[in-house]
């Protein structure tokens, strides 16, 4: 039985999740923290010992908490039929009883939300902003000081929120639903809207470009809140702004970044970095403070005129959106 559950640890920390201490093989679903602090309950896992050994595990903040870990003793087509019709049977009753799981942690936490929104005083000041340089957009300030910054859908529906604190440490509400969701910044009738990561990163954007600006949080929601907006704005210009995230393996800020406008058909803009750039360096904020609003307005303008280009040059071909003027952003 040990070794059963130590081969699932290790699926486990192979798929980049941090096992707990003790592992239960009960087939119940179980909650445990990723980061040391019992309350928060972020990771995920179950394990089943009967019959053939398998479970799944999954984290909130990897994934939208969705499982990231599969793990089987014995492979699928090694299987009686019978054995495979008791297993499929075990997955599909998990896969329920985590989605009425996710579900009633998605509505905890937009009831959350809400009350800490409306407790929340305007934001004016903050020595996060200060740090960065950058202005508060439709943000607030919780009694602890933390800045809050409201996350929605394209319906306008509050679903949680992400807190910033002085330090620049960030978190979100446990079990709220990030995929798809967003903050605005800006409302200026324009043709042309910009989706980035972090607050800082779309505020400079903003800021220097005047045009409006949707903070998706990270790198994997940019499709999703891409897609949800090409669906409600189909004329729009899009131009996906990613982060260069030159140190890490597979640069995750450029791809998804790319996956994202190869989706809903948009531009990609990428910080231009002058000499000695520094290897922390790797979003619109930092070009901001390193080079000034007018280095990043350069990169999104160059990116506005590639993608229009692109769209002039394929014609009546139908593969480029061609992009009247709209009457709303947001």
């Amino acid at each position: 039985m040990n070794n059963t559950i130590n081969q699932f640890r290790q699926a486990m920390t192979n798929a980049v999740l941090t096992p707990p201490d003790t592992l239960h093989g009960d087939g119940k679903l179980h909650r445990y923290s990723t980061d040391g602090k019992p309350s928060h309950k972020n990771g995920w896992y179950f394990l089943h010992l009967d019959g053939i050994p398998w479970g799944q595990a999954g984290s909130w903040d990897v994934n939208g908490g969705d499982p990231v870990c599969h793990w089987c003793a014995k492979t699928d087509t090694a299987m009686t039929q019978a054995e495979r019709d008791t297993q499929q049977a075990q997955q599909r009753a998990m896969k329920a009883q985590r989605e009425a799981d996710k579900a009633a942690a998605q509505q905890s936490a937009a009831t959350e939300a809400a009350h800490r929104l409306a407790a929340a005083s305007p934001c004016t000041q903050h020595d996060y902003l200060t740090r960065k340089g950058i202005q508060a957009h439709g943000v607030k300030q919780d009694t602890n000081g933390g800045l809050i910054v409201p996350m929605r859908d394209t319906a306008g529906t509050l679903h949680s929120l992400q807190t910033i604190q002085p330090d620049g440490s960030k978190r979100f509400l446990f079990g709220g639903r990030v995929n798809g969701c967003y903050h605005s910044i800006g409302k200026k009738p324009v043709d042309v809207l910009v989706v980035g990561e972090g607050y800082a990163t779309c505020a400079s954007i903003h800021e220097a470009t005047g045009y409006p600006v949707v903070v998706a949080f990270n790198a994997g929601n940019l499709e999703p809140v891409a897609l949800a907006l090409r669906a409600k704005y189909r004329d729009l210009k899009i131009i996906i702004a990613a982060d260069d995230d030159h140190q890490t393996d597979g640069n995750p800020g450029m791809t998804k970044a790319q996956a994202a406008a190869q989706a809903v058909g948009a531009g990609v803009a990428v910080p231009t970095f002058p000499a000695g750039r520094p290897d922390k360096a790797t979003d619109f904020n930092d070009l901001h403070q390193l080079a000034g609003l007018d280095a990043v307005k350069t990169c999104i303008d160059n990116a506005i005129e590639l993608i229009a280009s692109c769209a002039s040059d394929a014609g009546a071909t139908g593969q480029f959106y061609q992009w009247p003027a709209p009457t709303e952003i947001f």
